[in-house]
């Protein structure tokens, strides 16, 4: 299983603040790019994909969305802009299964890295100063950590404890990054 994490600091928490224009709703465009980019391949969709997303934005407490691979997501952003208002409207606080794969909480970003270093996963910190993904050895149980247009803020702090790993010798969108990892493992894929 393939597994990505992407922080947005500002996309928002509360399906009330989703309208028309996502870049108004805490550049939740990005997060659309990110989901499509990393699920889907041509014609198809990856089946051994999850994602988590922690969103920190206006609307009330920070929330942990969580999607895995399932034929049935829909790959246009009006329709996966749609999911999220959905997941967002219907969140309770506690872990729940809004549609088949798809889940939501109310978690901040340092406690689902902390749970996931906690369930034994490699956490690799996307830094463009970090270790060139090349030369990374895998296994098959690292989470990819990548912020969005903004980076990690002050989070900057307690990820400091974790591995740092870089894509390439330039600075690509978060959607990008997604698409470089998954060509990196698909290469690798009998060594995974």
């Amino acid at each position: 299983m393939r597994e990505f994490l992407y922080y947005s600091k500002k996309a928002v928490t509360s399906g009330k603040l989703i309208h028309g224009d996502m870049m108004k709703a805490g550049r939740m465009d990005i997060v659309l790019n990110v989901i499509i980019q990393i699920f889907f391949i041509s014609n198809k969709m990856r089946d051994d994909v999850k994602l988590h997303l922690v969103f920190e934005g206006k609307g009330g407490n920070p929330k942990h969305l969580i999607f895995e691979s399932n034929p049935e997501m829909p790959i246009s952003k009006k329709d996966v802009g749609g999911l999220i208002k959905r997941m967002l409207y219907k969140s309770s606080g506690e872990l729940k299964e809004i549609f088949p794969g798809c889940f939501i909480e109310d978690k901040n970003f340092e406690s689902v890295l902390r749970d996931l270093e906690k369930d034994g996963k490699r956490i690799l910190v996307l830094d463009e100063r970090g270790k060139d993904i090349r030369k990374v050895k895998f296994n098959g149980g690292e989470v990819f950590v990548m912020g969005d247009h903004e980076g990690f803020g002050k989070k900057k702090k307690f990820l400091k404890g974790f591995e740092k790993i870089s894509v390439g010798p330039v600075v690509y969108f978060a959607s990008q990054v997604g698409v470089l990892i998954n060509g990196e493992l698909d290469r690798r894929l009998s060594d995974y």
